[in-house]
């Protein structure tokens, strides 16, 4: 494994990102199992709890370990396209568990007549989630599989990171707004404002949402922290050819550049000794 700057610290980051991520799931699955009388796929209020055991379990905590999957130090001896494929995989599960987080929603609202997208949790929440499939399109068909040129790939990465961070961010808003509709909405008796159980408890998962989100920008922004470029990383040009075998190619015509450039210098400067010692030796007769 290749030494990190600061290890210790980004160990101690990582951990504690994991642990908030599983509390914030386990606090998720609590309040639904035990405030929200359990899970169900009927049209009920049992049905719209699957959407945010899935948004927390997939959108947030799945989503945030596949962003930081490339700053694992104990994987820099991997391929890259084997991380990329995890990456990527990642990616497509917390996609997968997100449509079907907004299948329930709609499910619900329709069985009971209620509006759909009238709220700014609906609003930014469908629209990262649109946003997310989109990323995942173009980052598998630009990124992973070997068709784009690079040319294209270096100029997508810098957005391919920014909308990702970008995306990430909107679904930790998303989620501590559907929790705070969620408490306004259900909270009658005792009322969301008198702080009952459910709302300190819910709140405290809101936090823990938070500080995940916080431990995953960190980490992700760290400069010390990025994995280190391949020497030997393969790219696959679509044509067959790799960035690096274009690159070795162009270093060994340089080299054959140097080394024919150095063999006619010698040749030369032979050439110059000969004729002198030649015009000595006549001089001498």
């Amino acid at each position: 494994m290749m030494v990190m700057d600061g290890y210790r610290g980004f160990l101690g980051l990582l951990v504690s990102a994991l642990l908030v991520g599983f509390l914030s799931v386990l606090f998720t699955l609590i309040w639904v199992l035990h405030y929200r009388e359990g899970l169900g796929w009927d049209g009920t209020a049992l049905e719209f709890n699957w959407h945010p055991v899935l948004v927390v379990t997939g959108f947030v905590f799945i989503q945030g370990i596949a962003i930081i999957v490339y700053r694992l130090p104990w994987t820099w001896k991997c391929s890259k396209l084997l991380m990329k494929s995890i990456h990527a995989g990642l990616n497509a599960i917390a996609a997968i568990l997100a449509i079907i987080s907004l299948v329930a929603v709609f499910d619900f609202h329709n069985a009971r007549n209620i509006p759909n997208m009238y709220s700014l949790h609906s609003w930014v929440g469908l629209t990262a989630v649109i946003l997310y499939v989109l990323q995942l399109l173009l980052g598998v068909f630009i990124f992973l599989l070997p068709w784009a040129p690079l040319s294209l790939r270096a100029l997508l990465m810098p957005v391919h990171i920014y909308s990702g961070l970008l995306i990430f961010g909107a679904v930790i808003a998303t989620a501590l707004m559907g929790v705070t509709e969620k408490l306004i909405f259900a909270l009658k008796k005792p009322e969301y404002s008198q702080f009952p159980p459910e709302g300190i408890f819910t709140n405290t998962l809101g936090l823990l949402i938070l500080v995940f989100g916080a431990l995953i920008f960190w980490i992700v922004t760290r400069p010390q922290w990025k994995r280190p470029k391949e020497p030997n990383s393969i790219l696959l040009q679509p044509n067959g050819a790799t960035a690096e075998g274009m690159e070795g190619s162009m270093a060994i015509s340089v080299g054959n550049m140097d080394k024919s450039d150095s063999e006619l210098n010698g040749e030369a400067a032979a050439r110059k000794r000969n004729f002198a010692l030649d015009e000595a030796g006549q001089r001498s007769t």
